[in-house]
This record gives structure tokens, C-alpha cells and sequence, in this order.
């Protein structure tokens, strides 16, 4: 059995790390194994900042978003050379394994890392929910609820002054966020990267119910679709009627966790944990319908997921 082990969080964050870290620290302490933590991701292993942890260290952070561990953007990383002097970083400490939180990116960081001979396991974590072999990743359902709250406030002021309102989510590849806010949310329309629309058709759409009666009209944007700004200027002119965009921006990467995001995080730090002591290497660890799942690492990290048709369909039945 493994018995010194560091964690580190890489890419984007997301409400949930904290969470996550405080399961992996107390996970290990519970089993005698000695844990690191490594500051700024990637960046930070590169640069040798890496701490030993213990349960004072994790100490009221579960309700706090962002991590405590710091995180950055490494593309260096994917320089051999560089992920050399990493790894003789963790080696020098006697470290035997790495669990890695974060996006696709950094489960391929991992990955590569992996190959060069040091134990690794991921954990997905992100507010996109992009991450394939999972229903789930960190993050994603606060993010979700403060999307749907925004949407929640906007549409008073839109009733108030019968205008349309576009939202801009983050999404740059994937509509998950966009989508499932939208639907949560009541929007008239969801503009995703995954599916076509048709400006002319949706405007002639919102004319024709404004002139019935309608009293506002809330567009959910992923900005990997379109930008909220541009879209919002030629939905102003082509109906005619009062037109205002909100950016969220990364609003949606802070506040408080919520309960799913915690347990959630906390669950799968906790095999994370145990897996890896245990001897397994290469595997991320996700949820399928509730249920806890490995996924080859070399899997997460190369494949797609895909927007649930399902999704697509309902909002259009719900517009």
C-alpha cells in the first residue's frame, strides 16, 4: 500500500474543491498514509511548491469556493522536460502517487505524467460538466444554481420593461451549463454550440409573441455558440424591441458549494484516495447514475461528450 501521496488542482476553478482537498487530506489521515499538497497546479510542481498537509490544514474550507490549494494554467506542462523536473520534485519526497482535480486538460496532464512512471488517479472538476466517462464533474451544480438564479432576477426586470434579455454562460465547446439553466431556468430559447439555430426564424418567433401579448423573453447563451453582445444587438434591430444582454462571467466559478457539490466531492476525493493507496494508477474516478465509476484516465482525457439529445429536445418543447 502507497503511503505518501500529494494532491494538486489544475486548470479553471470551481466551487467544490475545498471540499474535495478536505475529504483527500482526512481520507489519508484516517488511514495513516501521508499526504502533500501541491500549490498552483502544475505551475507549482514545476516550481517545487508543495507542502505536507495535515487535518488542520483542511480546517473550515468545505464552505468556502476556489481551492485552497491554488491553481493555475500550465501548457508547459506538456514539455517532457518539464514534467521531468516535476516529477523529480514529488520524487525526492518520497511521494508514490498524485491525485489530480480538474477539467480534461489536466486528467491529460495526469495522464502523461502516468506514463512517465509516477501513480496517478484524477477527479473531475469543472463547472462545464464536459469531462466524458461521468454525469458529473465538481462544480457544475453550484454553477448551475447561480446561473438559474441570475435567470430568476433578470426575468423581473424583463417583465417589468417587456424586453428580451440574452444570458451569457461560460461554454466554450459545451452546452451543458447553457442547456440545462435554460431548461431549469424557463428560457424561451437555449443557443448552444451543439445545435443550429436560426436567428430570423427565432426573432420572427418573439415578434409575433410580443404582438400577442407577451410581456418578455429570456435567450440562455453558451459562448461557445455565439457572443451575447453581438447576438443581442441583431435580436434589438431584427424585432424591434427593447433588447439587453448579460455577461455572467466568472460569477459563475465562485460562492459557496452546495450541498451536491459537496458530497459529491467529497465521495469521489474519498476513492480517489482509497484507489490509489491501493495500487491503482491510470483511472479517473466519476459518477454514472450515482454510482461511483473508474474510467481509464487515456479515455477521459481523449474523448468527447456529448450534449444529451434529450436536453435539446426538451427546450425546444419547452420554448
Amino acid at each position: 500500500m502507497l503511503k505518501n501521496i500529494a494532491i494538486l488542482t489544475s486548470g479553471n476553478d470551481c466551487p467544490g474543491l475545498n471540499a474535495a482537498i478536505r475529504a483527500v487530506v482526512r481520507t489519508t489521515r484516517h488511514e495513516g498514509v501521508h499526504i502533500w499538497g501541491v500549490r498552483n497546479g502544475f505551475k507549482g510542481l514545476i516550481n517545487d511548491q508543495i507542502d505536507e498537509l495535515d487535518t488542520r490544514s483542511v480546517g473550515d474550507i468545505i464552505q468556502r469556493g476556489g481551492t485552497v490549494l491554488g491553481t493555475a494554467r500550465c501548457p508547459e506542462f506538456m514539455d517532457e522536460a518539464k514534467r521531468r523536473v516535476g516529477l523529480e520534485n514529488l520524487q525526492k519526497r518520497g511521494i508514490e502517487g498524485l491525485i489530480v482535480i480538474g477539467g480534461s486538460g489536466s486528467l491529460a496532464g495526469a495522464m502523461e505524467l502516468g506514463r512517465m512512471g509516477m501513480n496517478v488517479v484524477g477527479v473531475p472538476g469543472t463547472i462545464e460538466n464536459d469531462v466524458w466517462g461521468t454525469d458529473y464533474t465538481i462544480g457544475s451544480d453550484t454553477a448551475a444554481n447561480t446561473v438559474v438564479d441570475a435567470i430568476n432576477k433578470l426575468r423581473d426586470t424583463a417583465c417589468a420593461h417587456r424586453r428580451i434579455i440574452l444570458i451569457e454562460v461560460m461554454g466554450k465547446t459545451s452546452g451543458w451549463l447553457a442547456m440545462t439553466t435554460g431548461i431549469a431556468g424557463g428560457a424561451e430559447y437555449v443557443l448552444v454550440p451543439e445545435a443550429k439555430y436560426n436567428l430570423d426564424s427565432m426573432c420572427a418567433e418573439i415578434r409575433s409573441a410580443y404582438e400577442a401579448g407577451k410581456r418578455y423573453s429570456i435567450i440562455v447563451v453558451s459562448e461557445g455558440a455565439a457572443s451575447a453582445v453581438d447576438l443581442g444587438r441583431q435580436v434589438g434591430e431584427k424585432t424591434g424591441i427593447d433588447t439587453r444582454v448579460t455577461v455572467l462571467g466568472h460569477i459563475q466559478r465562485g460562492g459557496s458549494p452546495t450541498v451536491q457539490d459537496r458530497i459529491n466531492a467529497s465521495l469521489l476525493a474519498e476513492k480517489a484516495v482509497l484507489g490509489l493507496i491501493s495500487g491503482k494508477t491510470g483511472i479517473m474516478y466519476g459518477l454514472d447514475t450515482g454510482t461511483v465509476v473508474e474510467v481509464q484516465l487515456e479515455d477521459a482525457a481523449a474523448n468527447t461528450k456529448t450534449l444529451d439529445p434529450e436536453f435539446i429536445r426538451l427546450s425546444k418543447v419547452l420554448a
